[in-house]
């Protein structure tokens, strides 16, 4: 998973840029606007709050939240409340395995969409259900502190699952910090517990993770593969783009660089 989560850094870097800044208000917009559909109260929609988190995050005004939230909840103008979350699945080049979440008003427009992205770089999108027994969706908590010690951590994760009694799967550790995972229902309890434990919680999601890779070492192949995940990424309907990609860092970053 080292390639896979290189690529995924290269991305979030490459993803703070001001000319993809309104597609990414877009997208945060429409996920906090099909969250409000439970409850315009974040206090009490753990899924809003969520939402309303990220896009704080992201810099989204918050006056394109509370619209966001109006729409969702039904008290405000416009077609927002007609998004839906669907979530599509493909092959890459190199059977590389793909799961696509999108919020969308016209399923026939998104499905066209993205199967030209596929078909453009030698991919294909499939049926529901082809790739997605390849993943496993965890709740993923992100801490924030450079130079945080192993050692601490897993006291502290300790400490969290025979207090708290909420179990971690696993860590990652990095230079910046740490990603704590979790079992898909535990997400809200996960972040709350690190907190409760005085940890720098940043974020948290639930996200898509591929246990077994799939390893890409020849360069066309790779150079197709992420020209068709970028444009998967480039359109508007799409939420979050996931692959079991894996591939030499250093070869990762020449094509990306």
């Amino acid at each position: 998973m080292a390639g896979h989560s290189k690529w995924a850094q290269i991305k979030r870097t490459k993803a703070v840029v001001d000319a993809k800044r309104g597609a990414v208000f877009t997208r945060l917009g429409r996920e906090i606007t099909v969250a409000a559909r439970a409850g315009a109260d974040p206090a009490g929609n753990f899924q809003l709050r969520t939402a309303i988190e990220k896009a704080k995050a992201a810099g989204v005004p918050n006056a394109n939240i509370e619209r966001a939230i109006a729409k969702g909840s039904g008290q405000g103008a416009g077609d927002g409340v007609q998004f839906e979350a669907v979530r599509y699945e493909g092959y890459g080049p190199g059977g590389v395995a793909v799961l696509i979440e999108a919020f969308t008003d016209n399923r026939h427009r998104t499905a066209a969409e993205l199967r030209l992205a596929f078909n453009k770089q030698g991919g294909n999108l499939g049926e529901n259900g082809c790739v997605s027994y390849l993943f496993e969706q965890r709740s993923v908590v992100r801490l924030e502190a450079a130079g945080l010690q192993e050692e601490a951590l897993l006291e502290r994760l300790l400490e969290l699952e025979e207090g708290a009694g909420v179990a971690v799967v696993s860590y990652h550790l990095d230079p910046e910090g740490a990603d704590v995972l979790g079992n898909f229902a535990d997400l809200e309890a996960l972040q709350d517990g690190l907190r409760r434990l005085h940890l720098p919680v940043a974020s948290w999601e639930h996200r898509w993770i591929a246990p077994l890779p799939c390893r890409l070492d020849q360069e066309d192949s790779l150079r197709a593969c992420l020209r068709m995940l970028d444009a998967l990424e480039d359109l508007d309907d799409v939420r979050s783009v996931t692959s079991n990609l894996e591939a030499d860092d250093a070869l990762l970053e020449a094509l990306m660089g």
